[in-house]
Formats: C-alpha cells, sequence, structure tokens
C-alpha cells in the first residue's frame, strides 16, 4: 500500500489578521517540512480566522482573502515548500452563483485551497451550512457543489470542511462512490461541555461511511465568545482511532498513515448529493517504502472539570491578547464567583499582571475584606483596597436612597470605581457574574455588570463551586497553594448590600434554581415540563418571570466565554419586549 506522512496543524488565528494568519501558516508548514511530511493542512477559515460574521459580506474583505491566499501560496513556494501540498481554509466567493433574494450579496463561500508549486491548484466551498446555535452560515455563504480530490503520491485524498462531516450526506458518501483513500476535514469547531465524545463518535461513524481512514483537523484559540478546543482526531476505516491531539494546545500531529492505491479507473462527474467530482492529479507514482516512524500519539482527555476550567482560561487569554491588552483588573469581594475570576485571570495572563481591588462599604463584612487579602496573597496579584463609603455618602446626602436603589448604589460606585482605574491605567476590567445570576436578573446594571468580559458568563453557581474546589485540589495534587480561600468555599454568597443579607433571601438554593434553569435555558423545556419533572410550580413560576423580565439586562452584559450548547448571546436570542409568558 502507498504510504504518505500526514501533518495536521491544529493552530490558532485571530480574525481579519491575514498577514499574521499567513505568518502562522508559514511557520507551521515549515515545522510540517521539518518533520518530513507529505501532506499538510490547517484548520478552517485559518487565513481570515473563524468566524468572521458580517466581514463575509464585505467585498473588499473577500477580495484581501483571496489575494493574500495567492500570495501566501507564492510565499510557501519562495520558502522552499513548492513541492509540499497544503491545504488552507480562507474566505472565497462564488464566480458561478447567480445574485438572488436571500442569498448573500456577493456570493461569499467559507473554502479551502490546495497550495503547490506557487499555486491554488485547487479550491472548494463548504458544502453543508449550519445555521443552529452560533453559526449564520445561511446568513453568510452560498453553499460548495464539488467533490474535490486530490491525488497525493498515488492516494485519493478527499476533501471536506466541519459540517460536512457533521450531517448526514453529502461529502462523506461522496467519499466512498469517488475511492479516496483518505478523507481530511479541516474544521472551527467551537467547543462545548462534553463535546469531546460526540466528536468521537461523529469522526468514527464518518470514517465508516466514507470507507477510508479519516482525519478531523480541529482549531485551538478563543475569538469573541467561542472557544476552540483542539482535540484533532484520525480514525481508520473502521473507526478504530489511529492518533488524537491534545486539547486547548496548539501543536502539529505528524503521522505516517498505509493507504489504498488510486484506482486506475476512479469515477469523475457527478456522485452523491448531486456533488461533481472535481480531482487533481499532483504525484502519481507511490513513496518509495519507507519504515513508518510518526505515530501522531494518543493524548490522555481531560477530566470534566479540568476541561471546563481549561475552556475558561483560553478562552480569557484569547480575548485579551487579540485585543490587544496585557492586564486586567477585578473588584475582589470575598465571594467565590470573583474568586473563581480571579483564578482564571491568573493562569491565563499570569498573576503580575492582574489587578485586584477591594471595595469595601459599610456593609461589607471583616471576613469578606479578609478573604479577599487573602486570595491576593495565595495568587500573587497586585492588590489594594479603595473604600467607597465617602463616594457612598456623598450620593446618599444629595439624594437620601433607600431599599434597592440604596443597594444597587453600592454596586454602581463600584463599577464606576473599576473604569476609572480602567480608563487612567489601561486595564481591561472583568465582570464576575455567572450565568445563574444572569438569568434571572440577580445583577445591577452598570454595577457588577460593569466590564468588558465576562469570564463565567456561561457557568451556573453550582459549577463555580466545583470548578473553584477542583482548581484548588488540582493546586494541592501539584504542589502549589490552592488560590481559593477556605471561607470563600463555605460561606453562605452574598452581594453583601444590606445587613446580613444572602442570596436565598431573594432566590431558591443554587442546586434547585440551577435544575431549573438548565432544563428552560438551556433545554427550552416550558412550565408544564418542568413542574412535570418534579419541581414545584410555584417555584417553577417564579423562576421563570424572574428570567423572561431580565433579558434586557443580559443583552448590556459583556461578552463572555461560551461552555455550554446554549450561552446567552447568539445561542439564545429573545425579543426583549416580549408578552409571553410560560403558564402552568
Amino acid at each position: 500500500m502507498p504510504q504518505l506522512r500526514l501533518a495536521l496543524n491544529q493552530i490558532d488565528a485571530r480574525v481579519g489578521d491575514l498577514a499574521g494568519n499567513s505568518e502562522s501558516i508559514v511557520r507551521w508548514t515549515r515545522h510540517s517540512a521539518e518533520q518530513g511530511a507529505h501532506l499538510v493542512a490547517f484548520p478552517e477559515m485559518v487565513l481570515t480566522g473563524y468566524p468572521v460574521e458580517d466581514l463575509a459580506l464585505r467585498s473588499s474583505f473577500v477580495e484581501a482573502s483571496r489575494a493574500a491566499l495567492r500570495t501566501l501560496a507564492a510565499r510557501l513556494a519562495e520558502e522552499g515548500f513548492g513541492e509540499l501540498p497544503v491545504i488552507v481554509g480562507y474566505l472565497d466567493r462564488s464566480a458561478t452563483a447567480q445574485p438572488k433574494y436571500g442569498q448573500p450579496a456577493g456570493a461569499p463561500q467559507n473554502a479551502a485551497a490546495v497550495l503547490y508549486g506557487g499555486e491554488v491548484v485547487l479550491n472548494y466551498a463548504k458544502h453543508h451550512l449550519p445555521n443552529y446555535g452560533v453559526f449564520d452560515e445561511f446568513r453568510y455563504f452560498v453553499p460548495g457543489d464539488s467533490m474535490p480530490i486530490v491525488r497525493v503520491h498515488g492516494v485519493d485524498v478527499a476533501l471536506a470542511i466541519c459540517e460536512d462531516l457533521w450531517q448526514d450526506g453529502g461529502r462523506v458518501p461522496a467519499a466512498r462512490s469517488a475511492r479516496a483513500g483518505l478523507l481530511v476535514s479541516i474544521n472551527a469547531s467551537p467547543y462545548e461541555r462534553d463535546k469531546d465524545d460526540t466528536r468521537l463518535e461523529l469522526v468514527r461513524k464518518r470514517a465508516q461511511e466514507a470507507g477510508c481512514t479519516t482525519a478531523y483537523l480541529a482549531m485551538i484559540g478563543g475569538q469573541d465568545e467561542l472557544v476552540f478546543d483542539g482535540d484533532s482526531i484520525v480514525v481508520d476505516k473502521d473507526g478504530a482511532v489511529v492518533a488524537r491531539a491534545p486539547q486547548f494546545a496548539e501543536g502539529c500531529v505528524v503521522l505516517d498513515l498505509d493507504l489504498p492505491a488510486a484506482s486506475a479507473d476512479a469515477p469523475t462527474g457527478v456522485v452523491d448529493d448531486g456533488l461533481r467530482i472535481d480531482r487533481v492529479v499532483l504525484s502519481e507514482e507511490p513513496l518509495p517504502p519507507y519504515e513508518p516512524e510518526l505515530t501522531g500519539g494518543y493524548a490522555e482527555r481531560l477530566d470534566d472539570d479540568e476541561e471546563v476550567y481549561s475552556a475558561l482560561v483560553v478562552g480569557l487569554r484569547a480575548y485579551v491578547a487579540k485585543n490587544g491588552f496585557t492586564s486586567v483588573l477585578i473588584g475582589l469581594s470575598g465571594g467565590i464567583d470573583s474568586s473563581l475570576v480571579a483564578a482564571i485571570a491568573c493562569d491565563a495572563v499570569g498573576p503580575q499582571n492582574v489587578y485586584g481591588v477591594s471595595m469595601p462599604s459599610k456593609y461589607s463584612s471583616d471576613h469578606s475584606k479578609d478573604d479577599a487579602a487573602e486570595l491576593a496573597r495565595r495568587t500573587g496579584l497586585n492588590y489594594r483596597t479603595v473604600a467607597i463609603e465617602p463616594m457612598f455618602d456623598a450620593y446618599m446626602g444629595s439624594l437620601g436612597l433607600t431599599g434597592l436603589a440604596e443597594e444597587n448604589l453600592q454596586s454602581r460606585l463600584r463599577g464606576t470605581l473599576l473604569m476609572a482605574l480602567s480608563n487612567q491605567e489601561g486595564h481591561i476590567v472583568l465582570a464576575p457574574g455567572n450565568k445563574s445570576e444572569l438569568a434571572v436578573g440577580y445583577s445591577t446594571l452598570y454595577g457588577d455588570s460593569v466590564g468588558a468580559y465576562g469570564p463565567i458568563k456561561d457557568v451556573y453557581k453550582t459549577s463555580v463551586f466545583r470548578l473553584s474546589e477542583w482548581r484548588n485540589r488540582a493546586a494541592r495534587e501539584r504542589g502549589q497553594t490552592p488560590p481559593i480561600p477556605e471561607n470563600s468555599l463555605t460561606k453562605p454568597p452574598s452581594a453583601e448590600l444590606r445587613p446580613g443579607q444572602v442570596d436565598t433571601d431573594s432566590l431558591p438554593d443554587y442546586p434547585v434554581l440551577d435544575a431549573i434553569l438548565e432544563l428552560y435555558v438551556d433545554r427550552d423545556r416550558g412550565a408544564d415540563e418542568i413542574v412535570a419533572a418534579g419541581y414545584d410550580p410555584a417555584l417553577v413560576a417564579k423562576t421563570l418571570r424572574m428570567v423572561d423580565t431580565a433579558e434586557y439586562k443580559r443583552r448590556q452584559y459583556p461578552p463572555g466565554t461560551k461552555i455550554s450548547a446554549k450561552g446567552f448571546g447568539k445561542d439564545r436570542r429573545l425579543p426583549i419586549t416580549n408578552g409571553w409568558r410560560e403558564s402552568l
């Protein structure tokens, strides 16, 4: 059987940074060549970054992407890699699609190309376009209609892009009909909790359907609210795992494969789902036999809590770095939310770049002030105390506020103070709100919702505690100081805006609340279904009412790392002005 050394480059990309992304492609192609690769692949839309959103509708950006691809092809040849086929994802446009109502103007395409000999020798566009969850690809792209096959050293390699594997039909059965020996799918599939298991089973199934070894190359890094976790996978035609890349780590998987020789009478014309075989022959003769040396390896899976925590770290690190910041600012209350955010920030950008501010009021307990200081000592972050009581007294003397207005004033003073320090010192402010609070509106607009990024925006309160406990346990196992004070983990959660206040004054116990929210927010279950699952009708009605009336707050909350199947933002889109209420 012919042999082929495949290099899968699981790398990060920044949206819009065509020059920077091109440099990364050249650098990792060089690394692949040094490893003796015969075929090199990069993730979906790696040249432009992903997702480009409405940039796809700008003809100037589409043309810049096309020009950058041609320049990259020439650059690779100049660097001595002209005889090495390189698969690169980019933004293209269809030359044949006719303008019509409901189709994106300019017919942009989520595309990929094979670069060889200083030229673009083959290009193709994503056939299946996702339009669910965070995806809006019907809005941005027109589908491809070809079954691309590139012959490399006597092996026919079929090519696909992300959703082409996730949906039935299309390029997977077409690869079998075309008698491909290898299927390479390039992807920018966003992370979700537990998605790695789903992804593995998908790739196994598609390899068996395609009847050939299948390589699933994934992106790494973060883009706004999305995180990409890598986890590239190669399986043989029977679905057995050949290699698997690490999660949340940039790198190159290189492995030697024994593959079936291309058929002398390989099919041409139209195959499954009306796809037209688009075949390019780069090298007809198989390589001289060699002793396989590289297996690609198998990276052990992270446990569930470490996986989620890693996603939060990668998401924050990417957002800070890609937006030109070097340091972050956090209001430290001594509570569990700000403590977890601080731990994530220290792991993401280093404690020397994390600035914490304690902003006590007359209602702040001594233990909360002590816990904030203890967190700073444990982590080594920069720490200061700025009391808000003088500012609070000045407002109260002028306005004479009472009740909720008095409580919220304290939170808004803290938000104003944080933004002032951000402007003065150049730090990016992190909002510490969790998904439970956001769901029911248990936050102060322009107060604790102030910030440019919310690292735990998609983390329910019960998970905040679990992740905090995991982070401390992981530190102990490594012989390090646990970052989060034990008192922050054990004391009842409280906003401390009035004497003796605790969260359960206003909310159900968090385990019950989060279970109801998970059904309503994440799974779109109605009130009757939630009650049928065993929850008190009055409590369900109250909780759902809080969720529905807090939409205006969520719209004004900063972006934050998405880790669930349905985060607040692109995943869940409901009207602010909404007369519909769930009834029992």
